[in-house]
């Protein structure tokens, strides 16, 4: 059964928001136990409704945005502006939120909070858990620290809190077509960290000389053990990695580290 409370929508809007959590099976609009925003009789911005498809001509292809705000009047700001635009969209006030979902698909609209920090944040904290998805980032009033910081941690954009469906569609736009050539890489990428995280230290430290390609009694060498104690060590540290080779485990070592320090 649906537990909905209706409320009357700002006039630009012109139409009734329903919010509130969906209980009913098969709900093909969120989880069984999410918060999740719907619209009847949706209206846009530009005064049409959507056809059955829930696009107007011109629009993006529909898909799920998981706004992520700590306040909770931009959150429904969003997610009234996500509907309007032909989306769906799910709510989250913060990042534990979102990853005790985990969800596995659509983009994550995050207001970047602290300013500078809160965007990096997010994605070291999706990719130690394993859930990375595409994120823009968003801000009142956007500084380039901001944004080069969100960039450089993964961000495929970064925009002023959009209040018009154009610019909100054209930056998912951009991020859906970014998102394909970097999924794999992240999913791959989050796997290796994962697998690396149970190493022990002396394990991680026979990896990472594994990677620079010294020899077991190289490697003896230079952490001061036995060539015996080095083999004892790999032994384990391919096991738990799963790696079938040495070649194996450095590739997993490389796309590991080939995030740089965003998940450290």
């Amino acid at each position: 059964m649906d537990h909905i409370i209706e409320h009357d929508a700002p006039s630009d809007f012109g139409n009734t928001i329903r919010y509130g959590r969906k209980h009913a099976k098969g709900n093909p609009l969120g989880s069984a136990h999410h918060p999740s925003y719907s619209l009847e009789n949706e209206a846009n911005l530009d005064g049409t409704n959507p056809g059955g498809d829930g696009l107007l001509p011109g629009m993006v292809e529909r898909v799920t945005l998981h706004i992520l705000d700590s306040d909770s009047a931009r959150r429904a700001q969003l997610a009234r502006l996500a509907f309007a635009a032909g989306h769906h969209a799910e709510i989250y006030a913060n990042a534990e939120e979102l990853l005790s979902h985990a969800p596995s698909s659509g983009l994550v609209l995050a207001h970047d909070e602290p300013t500078g920090q809160g965007i990096a944040a997010l994605i070291g904290a999706m990719m130690r858990a394993g859930h990375w998805l595409p994120v823009i980032a968003v801000a009142e009033t956007p500084e380039t620290h901001a944004v080069v910081t969100a960039i450089k941690a993964g961000a495929l954009d970064y925009l002023t809190v959009p209040q018009q469906i154009a610019p909100l569609n054209e930056a998912v736009a951009r991020a859906a077509k970014e998102a394909e050539s970097h999924r794999a890489q992240r999913a791959r990428a989050a796997e290796a960290r994962q697998r690396i995280a149970r190493l022990s230290m002396r394990e991680r430290e026979v990896l990472d000389r594994l990677a620079e390609g010294c020899s077991n009694k190289a490697i003896a060498r230079d952490l001061d053990i036995s060539p015996r104690t080095v083999e004892i060590h790999r032994m384990k540290m391919m096991g738990k990695l799963g790696a079938r080779h040495a070649a194996e485990a450095v590739r997993l070592r490389i796309e590991a580290t080939g995030l740089g320090d965003v998940a450290a």
